[in-house]
């Protein structure tokens, strides 16, 4: 499960916050939430919760049933 959520963060996701000057990193997966770091412009924008929840989480909850939500960390 975490190789295919690193897939879709690389393929999909990312390419879409860099354009932004921003990126994601994968911190771990723990019981189905998936543990991220927004970075660079994303780290203190504004718009960085609804990226999070309505993009990230919905795509990856989309993509890979396992997952059951997200969780930011710092």
């Amino acid at each position: 499960m975490i190789a295919k959520i690193q897939e879709i963060i690389e393929q999909q996701i990312r390419p879409a916050l860099q354009s932004d000057g921003g990126d994601i990193e994968l911190i771990d997966v723990e019981d189905g939430i998936v543990k991220v770091r927004l970075v660079g412009a994303c780290s203190h924008c504004p718009s960085s919760a609804m990226t999070l929840y309505q993009g990230v989480e919905k795509m990856l909850m989309e993509k890979v049933p396992e997952v059951k939500g997200i969780e930011q960390v710092w």
